[in-house]
């Protein structure tokens, strides 16, 4: 930058700290200082990623750091792919499974700024099949048989399920075996017809409970039905609108459903550990394909692509320019919409819309400050936003292990001095 700008860009800067207004810095790298880190413990996101792979569990991973929407550490280590011993690389791409469905609750929160869509809205009044849904109730005499045909019978739903009810997952949609079992033939549809395989749900499979008297999680088919909500609302499909809405105005040029030939040669080979050992995983595309554009976990992403997203959301719904969500939406979707009182919840831990929320780090055993939000991915990747720091931590992997995901909040906080 020439001096002449760097001149007007204190001036600007100046303006902003004078009049009270928040203060966008392009996301770049900055000294670990100037972020209030300390350069030599924020090593230790090193040997916490080595350790892991001298242990055998992963191939390598790619961690980064992010404070007041600036990058304060991005690592990459290990391989993208044992047999091949490629170096991982800073912009490896990543199959980041379900933190995806924090994605998808963008979209629809988004719509719900335009008034197009309301949190409690019934599911039905976008899918007709879901008016009339049905709950599993355990028979007599048949625990542990759930999923068998004969060890639930239906009972009619004493509400309708909501947007808001996908969002938390509260809905009961596919979300335990009995609910599994009615609903997998469609599911199995979903590389043919993409999220309309989510369209006749309602009709198709029982929900777990009746909606809203517990959480437990759905691994696919709410945050699908958000994702079908949004196509059906905006009349694009769900990777167009995101394209449009979301990853072009916030840069995001390495998040993406289906990878083209140059990010496929970026992507890291996807693992199962089993007995000691590291087999790639034999259907790795299980949730994305050029026409399923899973709200549940089909994104493919780099860790410094994603970044962009949760910097956005640290920073209140905007970053560089563009803005996504409103400060306000921004906070009711990191609050604790669903407590840990609720069956299904960690100590420590409610839940937000389409986010987990560190309610209490004293129960939670953890060093992330209450309010925090985020979610992580089935494959081993973990992300999430500080809004009291202004902070983002992404950690990038393709080995199932959720217990990484603590070790990873330990090793960038222990390091921040202020």
């Amino acid at each position: 930058m020439n001096t002449s700008k760097l001149r007007a860009t204190a001036r600007l800067a100046g303006l902003a700290l004078l009049i009270g207004l928040p203060l966008t810095l392009p996301a770049q790298d900055i000294k670990p200082a100037q972020a209030g880190f300390s350069a030599a413990r924020l090593q230790r996101v090193d040997e916490f990623i080595d350790r892991h792979i001298a242990s055998g569990e992963v191939s390598g991973g790619v961690a980064l750091v992010a404070r007041n929407g600036r990058i304060v550490h991005l690592t990459a280590r290990g391989v993208m792919d044992v047999q091949s011993k490629q170096p991982m690389q800073k912009d490896s791409v990543f199959r980041i499974a379900s933190m995806s469905k924090p994605v998808a609750g963008v979209a629809i929160l988004m719509l719900v700024e335009e008034g197009k869509v309301h949190l409690d809205d019934p599911v039905s009044k976008y899918l007709p099949s879901y008016r009339d849904v049905k709950v599993a109730m355990p028979r007599a005499g048949r625990a542990g048989a759930a999923g068998q045909a004969d060890a639930v019978y239906p009972v009619p739903a004493q509400r309708e399920i909501t947007v808001f009810d996908i969002l938390t997952h509260t809905s009961g949609l596919m979300s335990g075996a009995a609910s599994n079992a009615g609903g997998q033939a469609a599911f199995q549809q979903r590389h043919e017809i993409g999220l309309k395989w989510v369209d006749n749900l309602g009709k198709d499979s029982l929900l777990e409970f009746q909606p809203g008297t517990r959480w437990a999680y759905s691994p696919v088919a709410a945050l699908d039905v958000a994702g079908r909500i949004v196509e059906i609302v905006s009349g694009k499909n769900f990777d167009q609108f995101l394209k449009e809405r979301v990853f072009g105005p916030l840069g995001m040029k390495d998040t993406f459903f289906w990878p083209n030939d140059a990010q496929r040669a970026r992507l890291v080979t996807n693992y199962r550990l089993a007995d000691g050992k590291l087999s790639p995983n034999p259907n790795p595309d299980s949730m994305s394909s050029p026409v399923y554009f899973s709200g549940g976990g089909g994104l493919m992403s780099s860790a410094a692509s994603y970044a962009r997203f949760a910097m956005m959301l640290a920073n209140g719904g905007e970053l560089d320019g563009a803005r996504i969500l409103s400060p306000a939406m921004v906070r009711l979707m990191g609050s604790q919409v669903i407590g840990d009182d609720l069956p299904g919840r960690r100590p420590g831990e409610g839940y937000g819309l389409s986010v987990r929320h560190v309610n209490d780090p004293a129960a939670r055993r953890t060093l992330l400050s209450e309010g925090s939000f985020g979610w992580s991915g089935a494959y081993g990747t973990h992300f999430w936003v500080d809004p009291s720091k202004h902070l983002v931590g992404i950690l990038m992997m393709q080995t199932p292990g959720q217990n990484r995901a603590d070790e990873f909040e330990t090793v960038v906080m222990q390091a921040l001095e202020e």
